[in-house]
């Protein structure tokens, strides 16, 4: 994949609209410490089988987001977890 998006056009993209999408390379809102840019490693449907090829691979700090296809980021108490913030060893979703 590789290429370099901003949160609005993968969320407004068909190709990722109901996925979860792994970004490295990642720009951050300062106010909200969310990505709000990055290239584009990997996408799945299924969560599992995303974070397994992650895993594999050689982009292990990737942020993990869910594209509903809404072109605003979710609220920070309702958005999906990340596995860039967590250790390896524990897999706890936490924002």
């Amino acid at each position: 994949m590789g290429s370099r998006m901003t949160w609005p056009q993968l969320q407004q993209s068909d190709d990722f609209k109901g996925r979860w999408v792994a970004l490295d390379d990642c720009r951050y809102d300062a106010r909200t410490a969310q990505p709000i840019e990055g290239s584009v490693v990997d996408a799945d449907e299924d969560l599992a089988e995303l974070c397994n090829r992650i895993q594999q691979g050689d982009n292990r700090h990737c942020a993990i987001l869910f594209c509903d296809g809404s072109p605003e980021m979710p609220p920070a108490s309702s958005r999906r977890p990340s596995l860039a913030a967590a250790p390896p060893s524990s897999r706890a979703f936490t924002h």
